[in-house]
């Protein structure tokens, strides 16, 4: 019995109805009383949908709204349309966790089929019953109910990650499983209503339905209205789900699911290794770098929506996991957040916004805790992102504030953040939605540097060595090409020899440092036995400016690479080689935006290994060394340059080459890039002793690189876990060296030795 207006429906035996009005009775067909439950169920559905199509246009809306608050941006969209495909539509990034990668490969095509299950199951009840006209529909629907199940699976396994497992990278809190309890409240739905379905229409069991057919099979019981009635049910839950869906996705963290695949597809198409460079005479500018949110350009922004929050960066970063302040996925989430409180202040969005779509904080806003607790980093750990995670989440709090007054560097993002980084670039390898950490960071120490003069006093040290001398030690100029002293091989000057065929770009730390001008020596010896044309610029050579440029001063860095260019155009280099990585991306990849051109940059690996491949080098001694390489960040992930320096070794006689766990493109730093060569570490542990406790897990006797500063590292490592009497650290230019010139790569005591550092 149902109620119909204000009168009583009696059912009769042939079907029909009457329906009591008081004294009045009048007859009324089942058709009847369908027709009209079934217009209230579309309107109540048209009523619903719009609304919530309203909330998730005002929210979007809103968001927009705040990008435009950023600088306008010119960005290429017309290539690299095979690496979108492959990471948004082939998952490629984030199968770098295997496991994550095939939950979330699942997940993503998985819901591509649902939504059309969806339209077709919304239509049912719109229709009492009647599906959309798919092609071999009944595959379709066989698929569905499979697809629904493995999501149920990896929804399941998802959670195991996060609560059981409980990886450290993860987020724990109703918050961050609020998606996964609606995942599988639409997955119960679906499946439930499709079973109802069977009920109510008293289908029989079949092949494309497996699980409704055996749910069917369960409920069979409950009689046909009870299945019609609960398929509703389920069907307005399955729709209020969805909805939910819409209106909260753009307001978290699942955001991404809309802004990734714009995000991926506006990302960088140069060379990673090229920072964006300051027009530093514009004489419109009103300041320099990154000092409030706004100074950020729309790409920039749009980053902070495509966070996903996974971890992944924060996993790897070398920071984080030595007990620095720094976490690149707070990184982006603290400037998101203050983005968006900031931006609805600014836009006065707050008073027309309904209370549930964006939160009320008047008189409130996040900031950094002042003198909050330190981090404490346990003493035996080799490494752990536990202790900086803790950090960052008790001191990222909502305090009384007026947003508007914030500084961005000090209240969101504090200076210690800021100078642990290494520029490693790991945390933008590993991103799946490509987000890019370095270029943020480096445009915050550039206001800092540029518009306040602040940096750390070692860091202010070096530049002003390198404005004066040139090289970060102060050194005099007139000592520059002292290392060529004591060789048994002449070493020509570009004004000894003009017709070189490669100039050979020594670098400061090939220049000055004792220890490092052993590889320079390695190097040239290998050049002449050879034959190659090569030559120096000795004391007109400068330093590249990749140290200035990582630590913020843009200005040094241009003064620098404007004098070198000039250098190189005045005697025609058409060729440079260099031991060191980062002047090797610096002359490469940066140069060429101020006027290098048709200069070919090569590392020494890439030389010497196709100087082996050759055959002009001959490595025919044998050294009897197990050999793990440690990959320079800015070799490898910058530049791609992983296999020379492997061909290398591998053609060394006697050599066994193993592997870190972390090594190629998820090699962690060595802790000396973003200009911390010259920087002391004082909070948590040294990232170079984590580094070198990784490389001796592997029971070597020799640690190879590739880089002056990683070989400084990694000799300091050796040093500080008293390993160095046997596991030394080698450059793989020395080990070639030792091999083609039958030499004993232990014996040398000097190479022991510190020098200008």
């Amino acid at each position: 019995m149902s109620i119909v207006q204000q009168g009583f429906i009696i059912w009769t035996e042939s079907g029909c109805g009457q329906v009591l009005y008081g004294m009045n009775v009048q007859a009324f067909s089942r058709k009847d009383v369908m027709d009209r439950m079934t217009a209230v169920n579309d309107i109540a559905f048209a009523l619903v949908v719009a609304y919530a199509l309203y909330l998730f246009g005002i929210v979007v809306y809103r968001r927009y709204q705040y990008l435009l608050l950023g600088k306008p941006v010119a960005v290429d969209t017309h290539s690299g349309i095979g690496g979108f495909v492959a990471q948004v539509f082939g998952q490629k990034k984030l199968f770098k966790d295997a496991k994550s990668g095939a939950m979330h490969f699942v997940m993503f095509y998985g819901f591509i089929i649902l939504q059309f299950g969806a339209l077709d199951l919304i239509a049912k009840g719109l229709t009492g019953g009647k599906h959309i006209p798919y092609p071999a529909y009944e595959s379709f629907s066989f698929c569905q109910e499979c697809v629904a199940i493995l999501i149920l699976l990896a929804t399941a396994y998802a959670a195991y990650r996060r609560y059981g497992e409980r990886l450290k990278r993860l987020k724990r809190g109703f918050k961050p499983s609020i998606v996964l309890l609606l995942i599988t409240g639409l997955m119960v739905c679906v499946l439930l209503d499709l079973s109802f379905e069977r009920v109510w229409h008293h289908e029989a069991a079949s092949w494309y339905g497996p699980i409704s057919s055996l749910l069917a099979s369960a409920l069979s019981g409950i009689g046909t209205t009870a299945a019609e009635v609960c398929f509703y049910v389920f069907w307005w839950l399955h729709v209020c789900i969805l909805l939910t869906f819409l209106i909260y996705v753009p307001q978290s963290k699942h955001f991404h699911l809309m802004v990734a695949p714009i995000n991926v597809f506006l990302r960088r198409k140069h060379a990673p290794g090229r920072l964006r460079s300051l027009d530093l005479e514009d004489e419109n500018a009103e300041s320099f770098g990154v000092g409030q949110i706004e100074d950020f350009n729309r790409k920039q922004m749009l980053d902070f929506f495509a966070c996903v929050e996974c971890g992944r960066c924060t996993n790897v970063c070398p920071a984080s996991n030595t007990g620095k302040p720094l976490s690149p996925m707070h990184l982006i989430v603290k400037m998101r957040d203050h983005l968006l409180e900031k931006g609805a202040a600014v836009t006065h969005t707050k008073a027309f916004e309904p209370a549930y779509l964006l939160p009320q904080h008047d008189g409130a806003a996040h900031k950094m805790a002042a003198g909050g607790e330190d981090i404490d980093f346990p003493s035996d750990a080799l490494v752990d992102i536990e202790p900086t995670l803790h950090w960052q989440k008790e001191s990222w709090t909502l305090q009384e504030a007026d947003v508007s007054t914030l500084n961005l560097i000090g209240d969101v993002i504090t200076e210690d953040e800021i100078w642990a980084c290494t520029t490693c670039r790991n945390c933008e390898d590993q991103c799946p939605v490509d987000n890019e950490h370095v270029d943020k960071i480096i445009d915050l120490r550039r206001y800092l540097v540029l518009m306040e003069g602040s940096m750390p006093n070692e860091a202010k040290r070096a530049m002003q060595n390198i404005e004066r001398q040139g090289n970060p030690w102060g050194l005099s100029r007139n000592e520059r090409s002292n290392w060529t002293s004591g060789l048994d091989v002449p070493v020509p000057t570009v004004h000894e020899n003009p017709d070189f065929e490669y100039l050979l770009f020594v670098g400061s730390m090939g220049s000055y440092d004792r220890r490092v001008r052993k590889v320079t020596h390695a190097f040239v010896r290998l050049l002449h036995e050879a034959g190659v044309n090569f030559a120096i610029l000795g004391d007109e050579e400068n330093g590249s400016g990749d140290t200035p440029r990582r630590l913020g001063n843009e200005m040094l860095f241009q003064q620098l690479a404007m004098e070198n260019i000039a250098t190189f155009q005045q005697y025609g280099v058409r060729k440079i080689v260099t031991a060191c990585p980062h002047t090797f991306n610096t002359l490469k990849n940066e140069y060429p935006e101020f006027g290098m051109e048709g200069v070919e940059v090569y590392h020494h690996t890439q030389l010497l290994a196709e100087l082996v491949k050759q055959g002009k080098l001959r490595p025919t001694h044998r050294l009897h060394e197990r050999v793990v390489y440690h990959d320079a960040c800015y070799l490898g992930r910058y530049n791609g340059v992983f296999d020379a320096p492997r061909e290398i070794l591998e053609a060394i006689p006697g050599v066994e080459l193993v592997e870190m766990e972390r090594n190629r493109e998820n090699a962690m730093c060595c802790g000396a890039g973003g200009g911390r060569m010259w920087m002391e570490e004082t909070r948590g542990k040294r990232i170079n002793l984590a580094r070198t406790q990784q490389a001796l897990a592997v029971n070597p006797t020799v640690i190879g690189s590739a880089c002056p500063y990683c070989l400084t590292m990694m000799e300091d490592g050796t040093k500080l876990t008293e390993t160095d009497d046997t596991v030394k650290a080698r450059d793989v230019a020395e080990l070639l060296a030792a091999s083609v010139f039958a030499e004993d790569v232990r014996q040398n005591k000097e190479d022991e030795e510190v020098g200008a550092r």
